[in-house]
């Protein structure tokens, strides 16, 4: 038996990265699954690969929010668990940061987080109860220079998960986040996101990222997306039921603070 049998889960930012790990061990374990991307030709494949289910959303759109809902529920009947992974992430100095790109962060990260909930919670509810999932990060938790922008989605979605979390208690549905640190996914290494890149090339772009995180992270090296769905899928199943409301830093100890030797 799986350990979320009988279960339907809707998944965002799911064609590659975090997202596609999760919906992969999500499947394993036996949750029918709606994968959710503006990514339409790499989730499509994978819902192909996996059984699952594909729906293009943006997060960011409260109308694709409804459709998507709606075609979750025409095929599965009911939605009771949610992963808001969906996020951007851009490098910039603060006063360097144009207004719209700081607002596309925020639309993307922060307002998809709200619209998530907002859409997908009196569905959860209507079902009996569920899980919410939200992907905030380590950048939530601390600052870091150069990624103020999203830094500041990622504070507000620990905010969210904690709001959330009170004021959906009495509907039977849990919120928590989980608090990625450095993880070998396209968003850390952008060298990932172009075919035409020199292997060359991204094969040094990633060698100096591992040699960055052997000396930033105690435990010497950068996160795996399937370990952050191995979080997820604790906070959705029934290991967690006495757990709501709260941030999971998973980082390789990067948070704990820093050594003088």
């Amino acid at each position: 038996m799986g350990k979320l049998d009988g279960r339907v889960v809707l998944i965002t930012g799911a064609a590659r990265g975090q997202g596609e790990q999760e919906a992969r061990l999500f499947v394993e374990e036996g949750a029918q699954v709606v994968l959710a991307d503006v990514l339409d030709d790499q989730g499509e494949t994978l819902a192909k690969e996996i059984g699952a289910r594909y729906v293009h959303l943006d997060v960011s759109q409260e109308a694709d929010w409804r459709a998507a809902t709606a075609a979750a529920k025409a095929a599965y009947g009911r939605i009771d668990g949610l992963v808001n992974n969906a996020g951007i992430l851009r490098f910039n100095e603060l006063v360097d940061t144009p207004l719209d790109e700081f607002q596309q962060i925020v639309q993307v990260n922060q307002v998809g987080v709200f619209l998530g909930i907002k859409s997908v919670a009196p569905e959860i509810a209507a079902a009996g109860g569920g899980t919410i999932v939200n992907t905030a990060s380590y950048a939530g938790l601390t600052g870091m220079a150069w990624v103020g922008a999203y830094s500041a989605t990622k504070h507000a979605i620990v905010g969210l998960t904690r709001v959330a979390a009170l004021e959906l208690a009495a509907k039977k549905i849990r919120v928590n986040a989980v608090c990625p640190g450095a993880i070998d996914t396209a968003m850390s290494n952008p060298a990932q996101l172009d075919p035409d890149a020199d292997p060359a090339d991204s094969a040094a772009a990633s060698q100096a990222l591992d040699e960055l995180y052997r000396k930033l992270v105690p435990l010497g090296r950068i996160g795996r997306p399937e370990e952050v769905a191995r979080l997820a899928l604790f906070l959705t199943g029934e290991d967690s039921s006495y757990i709501t409301g709260q941030p999971f830093v998973i980082d390789g100890g990067w948070l704990a603070g820093v050594s003088v030797l």
